[in-house]
Parts: structure tokens; sequence; C-alpha cells
């Protein structure tokens, strides 16, 4: 067989002297394909070389692919189908990740399961696979309730995907693997948020592999492989100025039936800087509103003049299914991005802002059950459709449509980055503004670059003004004569 060899030499260890630890490589050619496999400790290292070199003085037959005694690949690992590895995988990783990670660990390893196909034989069609492996195979709480046709297709899939070992095997099937899951149905690269998720969870599951003993090193590891260019600049175009944000707030509220209800969640996100998923799961007890005083001209409460207020966030609920939350829920309830269970963010709310939230609460819909702001029509939690479908209506309202067909408010989101970038063009200290936005001062200044506005100007000023002080320094001097 071509991928089996005689023909081996063993190399001197070669030893690599790093800044922070030494690694001891051992090599040797099989086959004429130079081999090599780093060791941190310089025993193991001479006893891998031993091994190699007793096996080479038994004439043992060695692996090309894998540059060891076929023997060994035989004795030591265990053979285990790649769908029923990926299930156990998924099994452990369940308990732990977020409903939202289930979901991605699953489109992930869709996507890379077409590679490890043994045969095509009764194989169901394409979308039936995909959907009985997003849908039941890779969710740990469904998967032994799939109807009869999707558990025909993961009973397929048990008996038709290549043991693990293959990947070692075959370093062609790694690479097509990986492309497979960093790739679109179309077979256009994915997105480069998506690229880099999916190489993390395959990376992750060979890992697994590892310790399960399937394997004896990653594959992917050990593969040359380009990472894309990522940006987390938002983009320019997509931030509205506040005559736009007023107008797309206005469209909302003329909206039936959801319209009016909705205008104060939008507004926490333009003038407060909530995620949706913050915003959907505020209650009462969240929102601090200064108190009114009393005109004592017209005996009325009024608004205070210029007095600000406070949202104390303690809890996020972003969407994920009822399939993929662990009590059934349409939303999963986590503690706030980048913070402890428990811990509470702080952030102020303007006076435009305390307005709205008090004529939101003092509407009917504005105490929900458990004192939810926010609720669908029916009184339900709202639903993620409603609000986008409420905001797409509201684009084409209130932007021209050169405005509707650009990046500007696109995404709901948008209005987030909108207040961000609000809040560091008034100059308020990026520090501050990173603990009102949940954010780390350097992920603040990396995302939101592009739009901090007239610091360059105002840089020019200031070295204009430091050089013309200079060059007035230095008129002066010319005009004093030498005695």
């Amino acid at each position: 067989m071509k991928d089996i060899t005689y023909d081996v030499r063993v190399y001197k260890t070669e030893i690599y002297k790093g800044k922070r630890a030494t690694t001891y490589y051992v090599r040797w050619k099989a086959g004429g394909e130079q081999c090599r496999k780093p060791f941190h400790n310089a025993a193991q290292a001479d006893t891998y070389r031993g091994e190699i070199q007793a096996a080479a003085r038994k004439g043992e037959a060695f692996s090309t692919l894998t540059g060891e005694p076929v023997s060994w690949n035989r004795a030591e690992r265990p053979e285990m189908g790649w769908y029923t590895f990926l299930c156990k995988f998924v099994d452990m990783k369940w308990k732990a990740a977020s409903a939202k990670y289930r979901q991605d660990i699953a489109r992930a390893l869709v996507a890379a399961t077409p590679a490890m196909l043994a045969s095509d034989r009764g194989k169901p069609d394409d979308l039936v696979l995909r959907t009985a492996m997003r849908r039941w195979g890779f969710n740990t709480k469904q998967r032994d309730e799939a109807p009869g046709d999707m558990a025909d297709a993961l009973a397929w899939l048990e008996a038709n995907t290549k043991p693990v070992s293959a990947l070692a095997d075959d370093p062609g099937l790694v690479r097509a693997m990986l492309d497979l899951a960093t790739s679109r149905l179309d077979g256009k690269r994915a997105a480069t948020s998506t690229v880099l998720r999916n190489k993390t969870i395959l990376q992750n599951a060979l890992d697994h592999a590892m310790e399960l003993k399937l394997l004896q090193e990653n594959p992917i590891r050990g593969i040359k492989w380009k990472a894309p260019k990522s940006t987390h600049e938002v983009d320019r175009r997509s931030v509205v100025n506040h005559t736009q944000a007023r107008a797309l707030l206005a469209a909302v509220e003329a909206q039936k039936p959801s319209g009016r209800r909705l205008v104060a969640f939008f507004a926490l996100m333009y003038y407060a800087g909530l995620r949706p998923e913050e915003a959907v799961r505020l209650r009462t007890h969240n929102i601090a509103l200064p108190p009114l005083v009393l005109n004592e001209e017209s005996g009325q409460w009024e608004e205070p003049v210029g007095e600000w207020g406070e949202v104390r966030l303690d809890k996020a609920a972003p969407f994920a299914g009822r399939e993929w939350t662990d009590d059934g829920a349409l939303r999963e309830e986590r503690p706030l991005k980048h913070r402890a269970n428990g811990e509470v963010r702080p952030v102020p709310i303007p006076p435009a802002l305390v307005r709205i939230l008090r004529a939101h609460l003092a509407e009917p819909y504005g105490k929900g059950p458990n004192g939810r702001l926010f609720s669908g029509v029916r009184g339900e939690e709202l639903p993620n459709i409603t609000y986008r479908r409420v905001w797409a209506k509201a684009r084409q309202d209130a932007l021209t449509p050169e405005e509707a067909a650009s990046p500007l408010a696109r995404r709901v989101y948008d209005l987030r980055h909108a207040c961000v970038s609000t809040w560091l063009n008034a100059g308020v200290a990026p520090t501050q503004v990173a603990e009102w936005a949940g954010h780390s001062v350097e992920v603040l200044l990396r995302i939101y670059a592009k739009c901090i506005v007239g610091q360059d100007e105002a840089a020019k000023r200031r070295i204009a003004e430091a050089l013309g002080e200079d060059v007035e320094r230095s008129k002066a001097g010319s005009d004093l004569k030498p005695r």
C-alpha cells in the first residue's frame, strides 16, 4: 500500500528554547516523509524516540500519513464513529453552555459532518440530515424525541460516518472538514465571526476526542490555516443622529397595535445604550425615576426640569428558543454580559428618556406580569419578531428611500451604537462610558474607533497652537539685533 513504508530513519532530537518553555522535537523520516513530534520534557522525548527506533529495528510497517508504526494506531486508538462521538461531545458541553452557545455548537457540527460521511448508500436528503442533526441529534434535551423520519436519518448517520481516528490518518480529511465548517451552503466563505467560532468549536471537539483517547493529538492544530481578518468596529454609516432617532421613535409610536408599547423599548437602547436582551428583561424595580414636583400655581404634579433617572440592570434574557433552554422558555435569563452573576450595572437616563418611561409606566401595558415593562399584545413575553417588524416598518416610514437602503439603523442594535457614540463624542471619559455600556475600555475603543468624530480636528488645533507659539518665539528672536 502506498501509505505504508518500511524505510525509516531516526534523527537526533532537536531542542528549541523559547521564551517561556523548551520544546524537544523527536525527528524521523518514514518513506521519504519528514516527521517530528514535540515534547515539553526531555525524558518523554527520549522514550518516544527509543520506541520509534525499536519499531524500525523490528521491521514494523510505518504509516506515511501519521509517521508512526501502523500497530500503534490499531492498538492504542479505540474506534468510535464521528456522529456517536459528537453526541458525546454535545452532552459533555450541554450543562455549562448557555442556550445560544448550544445552538452555536450544533450549527458548527452540522456544517462539518458531511466531510465525515463514509457512504452515500441510502443517504437521506441533505436538508433532512441537517435538520435532524441541528434540532435533535446535537441537542441533548431532544435527541430521544426525534420523530420517525428524523430518527431514521440519525440512525443512518450513526451507521455511516467515519471513525474519529480517520482524522489522524488523513490530513486532507481534516482540511476538508474545516473548509466545510467555515463555509456557507453555497460554498462561499462564511462571515468572519462564524468562521472563527466554528473553528474554535471543532478544535474543542477534537480536544475532547484526545481526552477520550480517540486521538493522540488534535489534527486541526497541526495544519496550516490562515484565519480571516476580523473587524469589530462599528460602521459609522449605521449610526443615527438625534434628529433621525426622534423621527424613528415617532414612526414607531404611530404603528398599530404594538407601536406605542414599544417606544420606550427602543428609547432605552438609544438614550441608555441597553442591549435588546437587557431591555426586554427589565422590571419596574430596575427603573428609578426622579420624583415629580408640585407646581404651586397650578396645583399639578409636573416633571422636574433637567432631572435624570437611572436604570439598574441585573440580568439579560437573550432569545434562544424553547428547544435550547432548560425550562422550555423562549428566552434564557443570564447574568449581564461580561459581569458576574448578581452584579448590577447602573446606567443614567437623561430627562428625555425619563419622560418616555414615565408615560410608558402610566399605560395599562406599562406593568406586565411580575412587573415586566415590555410584553406582547397578549401579555406574553415580547417576541423578537414583533419588535423587529415594528423597527423595519419605522425605518421605511421615517427615513428617505436612500437612507432606508443604506446601513443606517438597519438593526435594532444600531440604536445602542448611536448611544455609546453620543457619549464618547460628548467627551465622557472612556472609562465611564465602558462602565455604563458594559464593556472593557479596550473593547470599547476598538469597537467605536470610527464613530468618535471631531477628535482629530481638536488634536490638530492643539498642535497648531503649540507650533504657533514656537513661531512667535522665533519671530521675536529674529528681531533681536546682535550686540
